[in-house]
């Protein structure tokens, strides 16, 4: 079981109950690097912080890919530049019927966690990600259903960041 403490200033740290869990302890460790960032974040930009998180551990195969490490601190596999910075790396596509397929793409390399973070929350602003937004949902799952077909090509994307958000109780880190 993972859970959350609540300090005093409002602030949560994560730990973990592993006694009966067979959770990641990569995957613990990375929520406790970046939750309370998360919860700020989206806070500030209506969004899910459990969505948030639950993609960071899926793209970044919880901060441990490539992309993710520095100099690029690329927790989303957002593609394109970051102020003009980016790197080239392969990656896995789907072509919407379920069949992956690898690709040389460009992607965004940042200066840190927090704008990598930063970015994130922005790049969810664009019109196509509207249904990602805590406003326009009731609930996470509406948010990660929405991403799947926009965000990723992935068509088990919403199911994947469900799954990760159950398992790791992500949902502490969506009150504000």
């Amino acid at each position: 079981m993972f859970y959350a403490i609540s300090s005093q200033d409002g602030a949560y740290s994560a730990s973990a109950d592993t006694s009966q869990s067979s959770q990641d302890t990569t995957t613990i460790s990375f929520i406790q690097e970046i939750g309370e960032t998360a919860r700020q974040i989206a806070a500030q930009n209506d969004l899910y912080a459990s969505v948030m998180i639950a993609q960071a551990i899926l793209e970044s195969n919880s901060g441990q890919s490539a992309l993710s490490q520095p100099p690029y601190y690329n927790y989303f596999g957002i593609k394109g530049d970051y102020n003009g910075q980016s790197t080239t790396m392969q990656t896995w596509e789907d072509d919407g019927s379920g069949n992956a397929y690898t690709i040389d793409a460009q992607f965004r390399s940042y200066g840190s966690q927090e704008e990598s973070l930063q970015d994130y929350a922005q790049f969810l602003q664009k019109d196509i990600y509207a249904g990602v937004r805590k406003s326009n949902t009731t609930t996470y799952q509406d948010a990660t259903a929405a991403l799947t077909g926009t965000y990723a090509t992935d068509t088990s994307y919403g199911s994947k960041l469900n799954q990760i958000i159950s398992e790791y109780d992500l949902t502490i880190y969506d009150s504000w």
